[in-house]
């Protein structure tokens, strides 16, 4: 069983986007710019922001974090939205999920421009991905392709598992695992919350990738022997036993699963690393103009 170290290759990644802004700034060209608002104070995005922020200054972004109190109109955040398509110091703008009730998340990803969409959300984008053309690709899926060739997974034939259906991680990994390349060519089934009979699809999948939000939802009896299993679940669980008071889980019971797979990405240090890759390297290219120009 190999362990798949997001962190690791997540640092690999880093020293790569750090080298490709030295060389913007040496051409005379501004650094990436990236504007990240957060609603409210929820203490699982304060974390997620603060290690987007971190990541940014580590390899020379300049990050803008624009801060609303949990009470916010959604106009306000639209309005926002509006003033950085316009920026032009700003190729980037992502909004922190979960929002409070009374904002649409639908008005929100349709509000960001296109070109500045780097987490991949707008209609513009996930219809560019189905259609194979160029494209900001959800950061997360796009983290997990990387793994899987850094990795050296073979996916070609392989019968691919997804559980979850969201249009974060679901739907486009479905999408990037199916079409005719490399890694890719699976041969891709979706499950979800209302799926029956979840472990009769798991047990014969030769790539899961678990995306559901369930702590601990997939147990070993569901696996596959030799499976590759990816873990993109990560929910805060309450624990007395430790500092914070809570533990990450992810959607895979991972001591007990951990035995049965060729490759799996353990909670946290897997996946996650990774989805801030994904976002940097999506605000590289639109800085860059690579795609929409």
């Amino acid at each position: 069983m190999t362990i798949i170290d997001g962190k690791q290759t997540a640092e690999e990644y880093k020293a790569l986007l750090k080298q490709e802004v030295n060389v913007l700034v040496a051409i005379g060209k501004r650094p990436p710019g990236l504007a990240i608002l957060l609603i409210g104070n929820n203490g699982a995005s304060e974390t997620y922001v603060a290690n987007k922020l971190k990541t940014c200054h580590d390899v020379g972004f300049n990050a803008s974090l624009f801060r609303f109190e949990n009470t916010v109109s959604e106009s306000e955040i639209l309005n926002c939205i509006n003033e950085l398509n316009f920026n032009s110091s700003i190729d980037g703008v992502i909004v922190q999920s979960p929002f409070p009730n009374h904002i649409s998340p639908q008005k929100i990803n349709e509000a960001i421009h296109p070109a500045k969409d780097v987490d991949g959300f707008h209609p513009m984008n996930a219809g560019r991905l189905q259609q194979n053309k160029p494209c900001y690709i959800a950061a997360t899926p796009k983290g997990i392709m990387q793994l899987i060739e850094k990795y050296k997974i073979e996916t070609q034939g392989k019968h691919c598992v997804v559980v979850g259906r969201s249009n974060i991680v679901g739907m486009p990994m479905s999408i990037l695992l199916s079409r005719n390349s490399k890694p890719g060519n699976c041969t891709v089934t979706i499950c979800h919350s209302k799926t029956v009979d979840l472990a009769s699809y798991t047990k014969r999948a030769d790539i899961l990738i678990a995306a559901i939000g369930s702590p601990e939802l997939i147990t070993a009896a569901m696996v596959k022997e030799g499976a590759v299993v990816i873990d993109v679940g990560i929910t805060r669980v309450a624990d007395q036993a430790t500092k914070s008071g809570y533990k990450l889980k992810g959607d895979i019971k991972y001591d007990e699963v951990a035995n049965k797979c060729s490759f799996i990405t353990p909670v946290p240090g897997g996946v996650g690393p990774m989805t801030i890759i994904g976002l940097l390297q999506n605000t590289l290219l639109a800085a860059k103009n690579a795609i929409y120009n």
